[in-house]
């Protein structure tokens, strides 16, 4: 994103990124600020396995995956927790019962554009493991773990594998 040259206000060359956080216009003064979108992640745990997504698509085509995804405007984490989980699973879950866990930045490259996000990380507990679960079309298999045979180079984010590095069951 650093090679935006035109300033979207008035059109000029000689929009500059700086700091990796903003592009400034030399001739307007516009500036537009490098902010990173919200995503979430759920740690779906039943006893000592977690629930792992395949991804069907880039970034990380064919690598696990914790269910999750990014924020909408207005929408509060817990939210996109449900959301994410009912649109990726079919699970409808109550967001009270989701247990904030921590935070952990990362990169999020789609379509040659790498975008800043900040992961929110949550666990949610199941008393049984879905007999069914569907798979959205981002997804292509749905692997229940244990956490103690994770092998975190199968992760498909950085931030998922920074996390799970410290996450011990609860």
């Amino acid at each position: 994103m650093n090679e935006l040259t035109y300033c979207p206000q008035c059109g000029k060359s000689g929009l500059r990124y700086e700091e990796s956080k903003k592009w400034s216009c030399t001739a307007c003064g516009f500036v537009l600020y490098n902010n990173c979108a919200s995503a979430v992640a759920v740690v779906l745990q039943h006893r000592k396995d977690i629930l792992l997504t395949r991804r069907k698509n880039k970034p990380g085509m064919g690598l696990l995956d914790l269910p999750g995804g990014f924020s909408d405007p207005m929408e509060t984490a817990e939210q996109t927790c449900k959301r994410e989980i009912w649109e990726e699973l079919q699970i409808d879950l109550n967001p009270d019962s989701l247990c904030y866990l921590g935070s952990r930045p990362n990169k999020y490259l789609f379509k040659a554009i790498e975008y800043s996000t900040m992961d929110l990380f949550f666990r949610y507990d199941l008393l049984e493991k879905p007999k069914f679960l569907m798979c959205s079309e981002e997804l292509s298999e749905v692997v229940w773990v244990p956490l103690k045979e994770l092998d975190l180079n199968e992760l498909a984010f950085e931030s998922q594998r920074n996390f799970l590095k410290q996450y011990t069951l609860a």
